[in-house]
């Protein structure tokens, strides 16, 4: 079963992409911080990480960094999930070692096909104007 890790340091946000991810079939685990992302990359070995890149002391761009550097974990796909997608930031969110990112609030489609195009797991869904589920 395809493993997903979720840095995410909002509890609202974590419980709503986290029973997202479950119900489409994902083993989901969590980390509240980067040093706690870091950690459970190493020891998870996840399929993919969705990384808020906003953490507090060690934001997700120093934990993308240190996931990145290291040899065991490196190859994992991260995904930026940021609420700044300004000019520039592309570039920045590669910089850092991330292989894409999402702009929050995550619409529900964007998460499905934005995974799925990591993990290769079934088809992508139609992209169609829907409500956007609130995680900032």
């Amino acid at each position: 079963m395809t493993k997903i890790l979720l840095v995410e340091d909002n509890e609202m946000n974590r419980d709503m992409l986290g029973r997202r991810l479950q119900r489409l079939g994902f083993t989901v685990c969590f980390a509240v911080d980067g040093p706690a992302g870091v950690a459970m990359a190493h020891q998870e070995s996840p399929d993919l990480i969705l990384m808020d890149v906003a953490l507090g002391d060690m934001d997700g761009w120093e934990a993308t960094r240190l996931i990145k550097a290291n040899p065991e974990t490196r190859g994992i796909p991260i995904i930026a999930l940021t609420a700044a997608a300004m000019r520039g930031d592309r570039e920045r969110i590669i910089a850092a070692g991330c292989d894409g990112y999402m702009q929050k609030p995550i619409d529900n489609v964007q998460l499905i096909n934005t995974v799925r195009s990591y993990v290769g797991a079934g088809e992508l869904v139609p992209t169609s104007p829907r409500k956007k589920e609130e995680v900032h």
